[in-house]
C-alpha cells in the first residue's frame, strides 16, 4: 500500500490514537513518532488549534489584501484568489505563511528535505480549498491535503 494512504487505509491501528496499544507490538506514543518527529518543542508536528489559527490569520490577510484592490466595494471571491496566492508563493519558497510565521509553525516535507517547491504547495493548496481534506486527519495529525503533497505542519518553537 501506498505511503500516503497506507494510515488511512490500513486498517484498525492505524485509527488508534497516540498511547492507545493494540497489543501488536505497534503503539506509537506520540503523534508524529513513527515519522521520527519529536514529542514536544521545535520539530513536533503543530496541533490543529495552532493550525486552525493560521489558517484564519491567513484568511483574514487575504481579505485585507484583496480589500485594498477592490476599494470601495468589498473583495468578494478575490480574496479566495488573494490567499490562493499568498499560500501557494509562501509555502512553496519560504516553507510557511503568514500565519504559520505567527505562531511559529513551518511546512515541512515528510522525506525531510528542506524545500516544499511549487508542485506540492500548489497540490496542497488546491486540496485544501474545499476544507474537507483539511478536516480529516490521522493519529500523527496530519490531514488529507498534507498526506497528499507528502508534507506536515511542525513547530519550530
Amino acid at each position: 500500500m501506498s505511503r500516503w494512504t497506507g494510515s488511512w487505509l490500513s486498517g484498525p491501528n492505524s485509527v488508534l490514537s497516540p498511547g492507545e496499544d493494540s497489543n501488536d507490538g505497534t503503539q506509537q506514543r506520540w503523534r508524529g513518532e513513527r515519522h521520527g518527529f519529536p514529542k514536544e518543542g521545535p520539530g513536533s508536528i503543530a496541533s490543529i488549534g495552532r493550525r486552525t489559527f493560521a489558517i484564519l490569520v491567513d484568511f483574514l490577510l487575504a481579505a485585507g489584501v484583496a480589500a485594498v484592490f477592490t476599494q470601495p466595494d468589498l473583495p468578494k471571491n478575490w480574496s479566495l484568489l488573494a490567499w490562493f496566492v499568498i499560500t501557494v508563493v509562501a509555502v512553496a519558497f519560504f516553507g510557511f505563511t503568514p500565519g504559520h510565521a505567527l505562531l511559529g509553525l513551518r511546512v515541512a516535507r515528510i522525506d525531510g528535505k528542506t524545500f516544499v517547491h511549487l508542485p506540492r504547495a500548489l497540490l496542497r493548496t488546491v486540496l485544501i480549498f474545499p476544507l474537507i481534506p483539511a478536516l480529516v486527519w490521522d493519529s500523527d495529525g496530519r490531514c488529507l491535503h498534507d498526506k497528499a503533497a507528502g508534507t506536515v505542519v511542525i513547530k519550530v518553537r
